[in-house]
């Protein structure tokens, strides 16, 4: 009973992915909301509300209400939270106030912001709520032994932040955050192509190019595009043809930042940390972590194994849905860290 009434919610900038022990993954969307301009009510949520993103008329807005990990716009959160919860518990049967949910945060995010999470879950309806660290929840989602004294490092390449954290015996060990993600790419992309080709594209279609032509500085068979977007030079609709050669260099300073913190982290690691590490390797999660060619590029840049999560867009859920088997306190607090705590700066 305890399994069906409970979900675990991923909050991610780009994603909010829900999941249910019994049931899997229930939801799995874009983080955006549609809202009617004038009364405020929800239009659409999810995948329908990204297609619209950018492109709605004057009597709907398009918004997304989180950044970082975190709750930029706490009414609208509440309101997009709402909307998936009652999605739902139409499958589970549980009425959302009957429901427990876990959800997860940045390992960096400040008391204020777990405070303001927490309270936007709250305000759905929901009476108890278990906030645990993402690094934590992932781990257990991909499957690693935390119950165990062994070091084991995440990089977790969302979409607004990486996070790279040292996780051992349900606990923290380090933890270090950088702003060098998956949504730097598309600015990198979308300030490209309005300085060489006098192109305003938007987020959606910046996306799609780092999908399709984005590629780690490797060798790779040679792809082609067509974008189109606004000419900044005549205010016009225009198109360009562009490669994936033209678009890799886009790339290479964010993700020399992700593998310099990387090299922080060890650094700065005692020695017992840093053999665990050299033999358990590196798990590579996230969206970000499925550019082309990401893994073998890394491998190259590090002196241990980088293993790809088998499931990088869901296991941080799918972890924080299966929280309350790990946790002490049985969904009647936030998850206790058993370690102390390396203090590694914030890169920017």
């Amino acid at each position: 009973m305890f399994s069906h009434s409970s979900v675990g919610i991923d909050l991610g900038t780009a994603n909010i992915v829900v999941y249910n022990e019994l049931r899997g993954i229930m939801f799995n969307e874009p983080a955006v909301i549609v809202l009617d301009a004038k009364t405020k009510e929800v239009y659409t949520i999810g995948t329908p509300a990204k297609q619209m993103y950018g492109k709605t008329p004057t009597t709907l807005t398009a918004i997304k209400p989180l950044k970082d990990g975190v709750v930029a716009d706490f009414d609208n959160t509440v309101k997009l939270l709402q909307a998936i919860l009652e999605r739902v518990t139409k499958i589970t049967h549980v009425p959302i106030r009957k429901t427990a949910a876990s959800i997860n945060v940045p390992a960096g995010a400040t008391i204020v912001e777990r405070n303001i999470i927490r309270d936007a879950v709250l305000a759905t309806g929901i009476k108890v709520v278990t906030i645990v660290e993402a690094p934590v929840a992932t781990a257990i989602g991909a499957g690693l032994p935390i119950n165990e004294p062994v070091s084991n490092m995440i990089v977790n390449i969302g979409a607004g932040i990486t996070e790279i954290s040292i996780v051992s015996y349900r606990g923290i060990l380090a933890n270090l955050s950088i702003r060098s993600a998956g949504d730097t790419l598309d600015e990198e992309i979308i300030q490209y192509f309005r300085e060489k080709h006098h192109l305003l594209i938007g987020n959606l279609t910046a996306e799609k190019i780092k999908k399709e032509l984005g590629f780690a500085p490797l060798p790779h068979v040679l792809k082609t595009m067509e974008v189109g977007g606004r000419s900044l030079l005549n205010g016009l609709p225009a198109l360009t043809l562009v490669t994936s050669t033209e678009i890799q260099p886009l790339f290479t300073d964010a993700l020399n930042k992700i593998v310099k913190a990387i090299h922080v982290m060890v650094e700065q690691s005692p020695a017992e940390l840093s053999g665990d590490i050299m033999d358990q390797g590196i798990i590579l999660t996230g969206g970000g972590s499925l550019l082309n060619g990401f893994k073998e590029w890394l491998t190259n840049q590090v002196d241990f194994p980088v293993i790809l999560d088998p499931n990088p867009l869901e296991s941080t859920a799918i972890g924080t849905g299966r929280i309350h088997f790990y946790s002490q306190r049985n969904f009647s607090g936030d998850l206790e860290l058993t370690t102390p705590r390396l203090n590694l700066p914030f890169f920017s």
